[in-house]
């Protein structure tokens, strides 16, 4: 008897295809559908509908002669992926719903219905691989490989994933490059072969970021301060360029640094990095969101891509946050070791050295980064292996 396998069907292309090539491997195949954001109120103009994300489900799941299951799991997305958005925000952290979501939505609520089902595994269209070894202390471990299309390996978002969610799962595009999944979706004529990628807020869309925090965090007109670069505190300039304490902590500014250049409809709605939505004009290079200040509601800005400001050489996780895809991997309190790490999705990733406090974790860059953003995730790899992440605290 073959083995059943629940494969996540969002619509989209990938997942397509990964259902195509299960069913052409011999598994027993179902599709689950999930039913995750309703509200279509804040998501921008010509962005896909989760109904017509259904339909185009529905028309593969026929082609393929798969049963099509649909669950309504829009209340726990709610309470544990918008809400946690929400009160990231108001802190004025910028948080990762999409890594949320896979760790809480679609590894979690998926793993319990295809259970439920009577599966043998579950299956999603990501572009990263899973297999399993004997770690040092003779236990097996699955890990989470890197896909083998470097312009699409999405590991960082299944960053959170535990041994528990990930000991079953198949990810059948993993090994295959973008283009040849078009082509495989063209070939067989699925319904989903001319669908572009997806982009915004996993399940949300692309939205209008303070239209859609307006519903739950009020605007507020504050100040933005522009800080030049001559006129920039170094703090650090007498520094240890060792000290990763003091390298970790962001670069505190004040309104009597730099000069107020304009207004902001809340301080809330900004993250570090951000160059679009500020409204500055007369600047001869683009300008940068620094820094937020919250509590007096101020937004720091500075001009050019080089700007010091923008740059730190190492970051702060707390020791109740770190995550360890790879628990047997655990570094001891005043152990170092050398990992590469991304702090974003699509950033080349970085040499650097962890090094594990009592407090927590720091992660000292070779060289400093750019836009270090409190709320994102850090996560470090060996070699193609996601070994852990954490969020980046401050």
């Amino acid at each position: 008897m073959s083995k059943k396998v629940v494969i996540g069907l969002s619509g989209g292309v990938d997942s397509g295809v990964a259902a195509y090539l299960l069913k052409q491997q011999g598994y027993d195949v179902h599709a689950l559908f999930m039913i995750n954001w309703k509200n279509s109120s804040v998501t921008l103009s010509g962005d896909c509908t989760w109904e017509e994300d259904q339909m185009v489900a529905k028309m593969v799941a026929k082609q393929l002669d798969i049963p099509l299951h649909v669950v309504d799991s829009s209340e726990r997305y709610l309470s544990h992926v918008v809400d946690y958005m929400f009160d990231e925000y108001a802190k004025g952290r910028t948080p990762n719903p999409d890594v949320l979501c896979n760790r809480e939505i679609k590894f979690e609520i998926f793993n319990q219905y295809a259970k439920e089902l009577g599966a043998d595994y579950v299956a999603t269209g990501h572009y990263c691989r899973r297999d399993t070894v004997t770690g040092a202390d003779g236990k097996e471990y699955s890990r989470l490989l890197a896909g083998d299309d470097p312009n699409k390996d999405q590991s960082y978002f299944l960053c959170q994933m535990s041994q528990e969610q990930l000991k079953n799962v198949l990810f059948p595009v993993g090994e295959i490059i973008k283009p040849e999944v078009r082509r495989i979706a063209a070939e067989q004529n699925l319904a989903c072969a001319k669908r572009k990628d997806s982009q915004g807020i996993c399940f949300v869309g692309k939205v209008d970021l303070p239209v859609f925090l307006q519903q739950k965090l009020k605007a507020k007109e504050g100040n933005i301060v522009e800080m030049t670069p001559d006129a920039f505190v170094y703090r650090l300039r007498h520094d240890d360029p060792e000290d990763y304490r003091a390298l970790s902590k962001p670069y505190v500014y004040t309104e009597d640094d730099g000069f107020i250049i304009g207004k902001h409809i809340g301080a809330q709605y900004y993250t570090i990095g951000q160059r679009k939505g500020l409204n500055i004009g007369g600047h001869k290079e683009p300008v940068y969101v620094l820094a937020t200040d919250i509590e007096k509601n101020i937004i720091y800005i500075g001009m050019g891509d080089n700007h010091p400001g923008l740059f730190r050489k190492a970051l702060f996780i707390r020791h109740d946050e770190i995550h360890l895809v790879r628990p047997d991997k655990a570094l001891k309190t005043g152990e170092r070791r050398r990992y590469r790490v991304r702090i974003r999705y699509r950033q080349p990733l970085q040499d650097a050295e962890l090094i594990m406090e009592e407090e927590g974790l720091y992660i000292l860059f070779d060289q400093a980064q750019k836009s270090v953003t409190p709320g994102q995730f850090a996560a470090w790899y060996e070699g193609a292996e996601l070994v852990g992440s954490g969020p980046i605290f401050n």
